[in-house]
């Protein structure tokens, strides 16, 4: 996984490009009817039930637009909400706050969308020691902010992006010439690139998972698509030798079921990809 500081400067470049995308060379609704020196106050509204998420994202972003804006937080991020909830007050300069309004908001009613969903998977999955896990099928150029969403809700992220882990998937394996010959290459270039990163390969049926049980260095294996029963049998076929992740149509009706059969992690990309914003509002006061 990716190092906190790693993970803290994409959370800047999405603020940055956010800004700059937003605002270009001024805001010139409120340049040109509120004067430079107005202070004033917003609340955070929540108009709908769920998890929040995003309040610590906000404070960065209202600390990049104007370090003299205040927050006052009354919700912290993780916990529930229902309609009617102030989460936090702003307060400073009034341009300043209408500047960063718009990425607060777009970024709290995803955040707090995806870990609403999350927390559905984390509630479903109690009690039977498996984990719920995000993939890479995140909005482009704000995934820092998605899998941070994740996390909040008590899911756990997958690989970050393509560099600090390696996932040999189907198309890996044939372009490659076989799993073996995959799996062999990669501890290889591993070797010879002095890298430090685990491996995770896909298995589309038992037989490919006999066959990555007899190469070493594998981490992770990744059943995908697997039936209830098929799942039982290739845990059972590990046997604890390399940790075991359910992928490919898991949902809400599904996750339950092939934790019951021991995998350790199950993913999903409906966790980012298919969520539909919750509805905040930035009010003034």
């Amino acid at each position: 996984m990716i190092s906190e500081a790693q993970f803290q400067h994409e959370l800047d470049l999405i603020i940055t490009n956010a800004i700059r995308e937003d605002v270009g060379d001024g805001d010139h609704s409120s340049l040109a009817c509120i004067p430079e020196s107005a202070t004033g106050k917003a609340k955070l509204l929540v108009k709908d039930d769920g998890i929040l998420a995003g309040v610590e994202f906000a404070r960065m972003v209202f600390q990049y637009v104007d370090p003299g804006l205040q927050m006052e937080v009354f919700i912290a991020d993780g916990t529930p909400v229902k309609y009617g909830d102030v989460a936090f007050h702003v307060s400073g300069s009034s341009q300043s706050i209408l500047k960063a309004e718009r990425l607060v908001l777009n970024a709290m009613q995803r955040m707090s969308a995806i870990a609403t969903k999350t927390k559905v998977f984390v509630t479903l999955l109690e009690g039977t020691g498996t984990k719920i896990l995000d993939t890479r099928k995140t909005t482009p150029g704000i995934r820092a902010i998605e899998k941070w969403a994740v996390k909040i809700a008590g899911g756990e992220n997958h690989r970050f992006a393509l560099y600090d882990m390696i996932m040999l998937k189907d198309n890996h394996i044939d372009f490659a010439g076989g799993i073996t010959k995959a799996i062999q290459k990669t501890n290889a270039y591993l070797l010879e690139k002095n890298l430090d990163l685990k491996i995770i390969v896909e298995a589309r049926n038992l037989g490919e998972v006999r066959e990555i049980l007899e190469n070493e260095g594998v981490y992770r294996i990744l059943l995908d698509n697997f039936n209830y029963e098929d799942t039982r049998k290739a845990v059972e076929m590990i046997n604890g030798k390399c940790l075991t992740e359910s992928s490919g149509g898991i949902n809400e009706e599904t996750v339950r079921h092939y934790a019951e059969c021991g995998v350790n992690y199950v993913s999903s990309g409906a966790l980012t990809h298919s969520i539909y914003n919750m509805d905040l509002s930035l009010k003034a006061i």
